[in-house]
């Protein structure tokens, strides 16, 4: 207890003595967690959007007309045989069906119809919004009779995807160089402290101080840094939350299945990756610069 309460007393000296640095470091924290909050929140929001409308991808394979009930049967094995449609994802749309929903979506074309015109059809939804051009091109490749033409959005799925895989990229470099730049910023806070206390530390070393012992002030000193810098980011990121993000959602939130990453996890990810940058920032900076 008394070797723990002198590394806590030490670091705590340290932080009074490099007071305009070490807020200066914790500012920096402040910063990056505060934008890496943000990134989160927008950029889980963003892949839930990209995912949802990978979801709504669909193969819509349009059956013949004169075909047998038993060729249309053997269209159906094929569909739900394919281990990349989703469970329970396979709608049958009979032509009546078809009609009644032209009907619906535009009444002016069919007011003067002498007969329906519209194929039956099956709607497929893959498991991966990856899959929907694969297996379009499959059903197209079976040659079956019931078979007509095969639609599957080619290029709005094309673009949906494009899209998607771009949003996880920026996502990731943009953490990646938050952290980084977080990192590098305590560990040239506690590089400082080292060199203004670096007779103190000859002086520990020649009364026979053990190499942890010397390090510990300065890796706490570190760890207590990230913890700050992270945990008055979170209070930025409530506050937020509380006043900005209702009214910018209130204009472009319309899917409840479309949602960022609960506040709470947010918050745990902040402070965890504050102590986190704040113990690796400092371990990096005694490692090169302080040889005991």
């Amino acid at each position: 207890m008394t070797r723990t309460r002198l590394v806590f007393s030490e670091a705590i000296k340290s932080i009074a003595a490099n007071l305009s640095t070490t807020v200066a470091s914790a500012v920096s924290v402040l910063i990056g967690m505060f934008l890496i909050g943000v990134f989160i929140g927008l950029g889980t929001w963003l892949v839930s959007w990209s995912d949802d409308k990978k979801r709504e991808l669909a193969v819509h394979v349009f059956i013949e007309d004169g075909v047998t009930s038993k060729q249309v049967n053997g269209l159906r094995v094929l569909l739900e045989s394919d281990p990349r449609v989703r469970e329970g994802g396979i709608t049958f749309i009979s032509k009546e069906q078809a009609l009644a929903i032209m009907r619906k979506r535009s009444p002016e074309l069919t007011q003067n119809l002498a007969s329906n015109p519209l194929p039956a059809s099956f709607d497929v939804l893959p498991k991966r919004g990856e899959d929907t051009e694969a297996i379009a091109l499959d059903v197209k490749r079976s040659k079956l009779a019931a078979v007509g033409e095969v639609r599957w959005g080619k290029e709005v799925s094309q673009r949906i995807l494009q899209i998607a895989r771009a949003i996880q990229i920026v996502f990731l470099i943009a953490v990646f160089i938050l952290l980084a730049a977080s990192t590098i910023l305590i560990a040239n806070t506690i590089r400082l402290s080292i060199f203004a206390r670096r007779r103190e530390i000859e002086v520990m070393k020649l009364v026979g101080a053990t190499n942890w012992f010397i390090r510990g002030p300065f890796m706490l000193e570190g760890v207590l840094t990230g913890l700050l810098g992270s945990l008055a980011a979170v209070i930025l990121l409530f506050a937020g939350r509380e006043i900005a993000i209702p009214q910018i959602l209130g204009h472009i939130q319309d899917d409840p299945d479309v949602r960022s990453l609960a506040f709470t996890w947010t918050a745990a990810i902040l402070i965890a990756v504050g102590l986190g940058i704040g113990a690796l920032g400092s371990g990096l900076t005694l490692r090169r610069f302080l040889r005991v």
